[in-house]
């Protein structure tokens, strides 16, 4: 079990799509051992920025399988299995827990917006179900419509494996409240990247990055910086990447990152609907802060 440790890095992937909006596994895994490469610790598959609302189950499986073979030994996989419905997410983690996988990402369930208790017994169910799997929570209630409070967080890192949470509440008070009720051994990633360097100066473990596609090295030496009391060093690359940031969340994410990508010239393919591909004039906008950057 890796005990929390999922690295400093973890990119949150895109899933590749062909031209006929079918899958491009050769694409994911091609992608996948860049990233790898290129300054990230983990992956996260099938999370928000990997489309999973339009993905089917088997597709989710095909890609855990493809990507952990291209990766092997160089990378950890975290596996986004998180459901509205507790027992659809027992048996999708449980599914994942039989491909030896690094992890699982159990989103907030979204939608029927439970109350406290409901989310902590769910999340509890899950970790019983598969007790070997580490878990990591995720919480984005500007999208589930349901906040996972501190005292939830709290109870619920008392669970041999749940080691970890994705905060993505944008609340940096949320953050140190979590910090100061959870185990040291309990890590809290960052769920928005212009929020990375604020969270470790208040004990936050690294980052669930979208922008790692393009600057994952970048963003690795901001946490190693500060990691070594080079504040300086840590608040220039946050303040150089920080455009990047921004306009990676211009308009709702994967969209952008997608865009990004396509403009390096690698072939992610489309959106599936009801996402659909980025404003021209947006574009320009990415383009131009991806010139500035050196990454066209």
């Amino acid at each position: 079990m890796t005990n929390g440790n999922f690295g400093r890095t973890i990119a949150a992937m895109v899933t590749p799509f062909k031209g006929d909006g079918s899958v491009n596994y050769a694409v994911a895994e091609e992608l996948a051992v860049h990233l790898a490469l290129h300054g990230n610790d983990a992956l996260v598959l099938c999370g928000t920025t990997g489309e999973s609302p339009t993905l089917s189950w088997d597709e989710k499986y095909q890609l855990f399988k493809v990507v952990q073979q291209a990766v092997a030994g160089k990378a950890l996989i975290i596996a986004g299995t998180g459901a509205n419905s507790t027992n659809s997410a027992i048996a999708a983690t449980a599914r994942a827990a039989e491909l030896g996988l690094d992890g699982s990402l159990q989103v907030v369930p979204y939608y029927n917006k439970p109350p406290q208790s409901g989310l902590y017994k769910h999340f509890q169910a899950i970790a019983n179900a598969v007790p070997d799997l580490p878990l990591m929570l995720y919480n984005i209630p500007s999208r589930t419509g349901t906040n996972l409070e501190p005292e939830t967080v709290g109870l619920l890192a008392e669970i041999d494996n749940i080691v970890a949470i994705k905060e993505a509440s944008g609340s940096l008070a949320q953050t140190c409240e979590i910090r100061r009720i959870t185990p040291a051994s309990f890590a809290i990633y960052s769920g928005d990247d212009f929020l990375t360097l604020p969270l470790l100066t208040v004990g936050g473990t690294g980052v669930v990055s979208v922008a790692s596609h393009l600057v994952g090295k970048p963003i690795k030496g901001m946490i190693q910086a500060f990691e070594a009391g080079q504040i300086n060093v840590a608040r220039e690359i946050q303040l150089k990447l920080f455009p990047l940031f921004k306009v990676l969340f211009c308009t709702a994410n994967p969209i952008p990152i997608k865009a990004a990508l396509k403009l390096q010239g690698w072939n992610v393919g489309g959106l599936r609907s009801p996402l659909e591909n980025m404003e021209p004039d947006l574009e320009e906008k990415l383009a131009t802060v991806l010139k500035e950057l050196d990454l066209l």
